[in-house]
């Protein structure tokens, strides 16, 4: 398994669309992208499809392969088979990082989140998420913060890592 994403920054836009990509994110880029050698760049997907997204999801060449295999997986003209594809192939931005280590975001995917001068990257495992900071804030924290405040004050979260993969 390739290295996963972690940690969260700001970063600044210009007025081109460009950002800067944390310098441990581009590190894991480069080892989930198999054509990937020293001198050349990484390259990575960027999905914005479903209109419930308020962020845009960053896949390293080998995790988007693993949903391409899951989606090619399910049966052929099925509406499950003809979503995900919709909106894990027609509504991606496959891209490359720059020689500066910066991506540079279309301005159809800075209109779907509302981007301008500032992006908030956040960690999420295998793949990572660009987000206004504003509303990651607003929405992402407050779900978090609320999920905490329902469960019992003495309750240690890692106790549902005891329960992974007891199915």
């Amino acid at each position: 398994m390739a290295r996963r994403f972690r940690g969260e920054s700001h970063h600044k836009v210009d007025s081109k669309g460009r950002v800067s990509i944390p310098a441990l994110f581009r590190r894991v880029l480069e080892q989930g992208d198999p054509n990937y050698t020293e001198g050349l760049n990484p390259e990575l997907v960027i999905v914005y499809g479903d209109h419930r997204r308020n962020y845009l999801e960053c896949y390293t060449i080998s995790a988007i392969e693993e949903v391409d295999a899951k989606i090619d997986a399910l049966p052929r003209g099925s509406m499950e088979r003809r979503m995900l594809q919709r909106l894990f192939h027609g509504q991606s931005f496959p891209t490359i990082v720059d020689d500066t280590g910066r991506l540079v975001l279309p301005a159809k995917l800075r209109r779907k989140i509302d981007l301008d001068a500032e992006a908030f990257f956040i960690a999420a495992g295998d793949t990572f998420q660009i987000w206004k900071p504003e509303t990651y804030e607003s929405e992402e924290l407050a779900k978090t913060e609320a999920w905490l405040d329902d469960l019992p004050e003495d309750f240690d979260p890692m106790a549902y890592l005891d329960q992974a993969g007891q199915d």
